[in-house]
């Protein structure tokens, strides 16, 4: 059925009498990045969609994540940039930051990539728009607003919020999360940052480079999820920007006022106070599933998400759940993937299974550090034998050039060259992992990533400089030495 016929009809009798009851191939629940992949798609075949959001469409993505994120970084970048131009021969000075501005210009930017995310284009797809809580109220209807709809197929992709931690204290004490940072307009004088996951260090190092002292608090081991010998070289770096980070902290309680926060910590059994003007939250993300009767629906969830397979199927066989709400790192190329395997599950029936590999994530501090794949622990676990190439920025020339030399890559291969995971922090490590993204993919070699060629000078040219690195380490090889010397009889 064509997503501009669905079909809407007024309830029978003895039914909800303000109720309309609507018939859809698929209805999605939110409308985040993965919500509006899935509609896009799905209407695009010709399918009958409704798209149902309480909020603002774009979700956090849009309004309180990696876009304002990207933003206001930008701007603290930039003042960086004026202070370490000396390098360059440039003189370098202190930036007149007006908050005011910058908070103007993030505005501006969210509103610049906002028609993306409008409902009306959606409409315009054709999917019908619903702005209104959903509930389940059976295992194959849902209510929002006025109205009741039945689906072939649901798909939950309600995103998650910021976790708060049960800190004796926090309730009364001012703190920032990141959907109310981005909207600040006054100077941070002192910020502690409660913890250290990519989140909290892309907003601690932002503050830092806008003038404000920072303090970073982390239960255990900052960048934890990411390699220990890569996420090094970020955290070198921010404490070389005066960013104080202490870890394996416990935070015992918070107290405080405007413009005055102590927090009470233990490390190592000893007590410490930790004073600062302003306390920003960013201890994680928790899935956004109260309030969906999914219980009532028949569909398996915890405190860490929605329980779903390898193929995104819930407990319910008529329900799917994308990114974050399934548990999935909250990172918006995430749900987008997620939306995809849904897409070919649902509509064509093939067999399509999440692989986690295929995930390239990047944090954004500076140095950027970026990885997909297996890490070199996991890779141990997969194959009997491994291979760790690297190479350095300082050896490229583009780096040397504009002083961007701090960082290597560093990829994992099999025995057999087989690529199976890539890492890199640096400059650009955002941009750069793609291609080593693909080559996950697609399954390649490490023999084929010197089979390109790159413009030069680019610091694309590390990839294949590493590729060629994979046939130095068998140079001193007995066996091809022989070969080679063999094939030179022959002129």
């Amino acid at each position: 059925m064509p997503a501009s016929k669905a079909n809407a009809q007024p309830s029978a009798a003895g039914g909800d009498t303000d109720s309309e009851h609507i018939a859809a191939d698929i209805c999605v629940i939110g409308a985040g990045p993965g919500g509006l992949a899935v509609a896009t798609g799905a209407a695009a075949f010709g399918r009958s969609v409704v798209l149902i959001e309480r909020n603002n469409f774009g979700g956090d993505v849009l309004h309180s994540g990696c876009i304002p994120s990207r933003a206001l970084a930008a701007v603290a970048n930039r003042a960086h940039a004026m202070r370490s131009a000396g390098a360059l021969g440039i003189a370098a000075r202190e930036p007149e930051i007006d908050l005011r501005a910058v908070s103007a210009h993030v505005a501006g930017v969210i509103a610049g990539v906002a028609p993306n995310f409008a409902a009306e284009r959606f409409t315009g797809l054709g999917v019908r728009v619903i702005h209104a809580a959903a509930r389940f109220i059976n295992k194959k209807t849902v209510v929002a607003g006025d109205y009741r709809i039945k689906a072939r197929r649901f798909v939950i992709a309600t995103g998650s919020a910021p976790l708060i931690p049960a800190i004796p204290g926090l309730d009364g004490v001012p703190y920032f999360t990141n959907e109310t940072i981005f909207t600040n307009q006054e100077r941070l004088h002192s910020l502690i940052v409660i913890g250290g996951g990519s989140a909290g260090l892309e907003l601690a190092q932002t503050y830092s480079r806008l003038g404000s002292r920072v303090m970073v608090l982390v239960a255990g081991k900052a960048l934890a999820d990411e390699d220990p010998e890569l996420a090094a070289f970020v955290l070198e770096q921010l404490g070389e920007e005066g960013i104080s980070i202490h870890q394996d902290t416990t935070v015992d309680s918070v107290e405080g006022g405007l413009g005055r926060v102590r927090v009470n910590v233990s490390v190592g059994g000893e007590k410490h106070v930790v004073e600062g003007s302003h306390l920003l939250i960013a201890a994680g993300r928790r899935p956004s599933t109260s309030d969906l009767g999914l219980e009532v629906a028949g569909i398996r969830y915890d405190e860490r998400g929605i329980k779903v397979d390898a193929g995104l199927k819930t407990s319910n066989r008529r329900v799917f759940a994308i990114g974050d709400a399934a548990g999935g790192p909250s990172y918006a190329q995430v749900a987008d993937y997620h939306a995809s395997i849904v897409l070919r599950r649902a509509l064509f029936h093939y067999p399509a299974r999440v692989d986690a590999r295929l995930i390239a994530r990047a944090t954004f501090t500076d140095p950027e550090l970026a990885y997909v794949g297996l890490s070199e622990a996991e890779a141990v676990k997969h194959a009997k034998k491994i291979g760790v190439l690297r190479w350095p920025y300082r050896e490229n020339d583009r780096a040397q050039a504009e002083r961007k030399t701090t960082g290597h890559v560093k990829v994992v291969t099999s025995r057999d060259g087989q690529i199976l995971g890539a890492g890199i922090v640096g400059a650009e490590a955002g941009e750069l992992i793609q291609l080593w993204s693909l080559a996950i993919a697609k399954g390649l070699n490490i023999k084929d990533m010197s089979s390109w060629v790159a413009p030069y000078p680019t610091l694309s040219e590390m990839n294949k400089k590493l590729g060629y690195s994979y046939y130095a380490t068998k140079s001193a090889s007995p066996t091809l030495r022989k070969v080679i010397n063999f094939l030179a009889r022959f002129g």
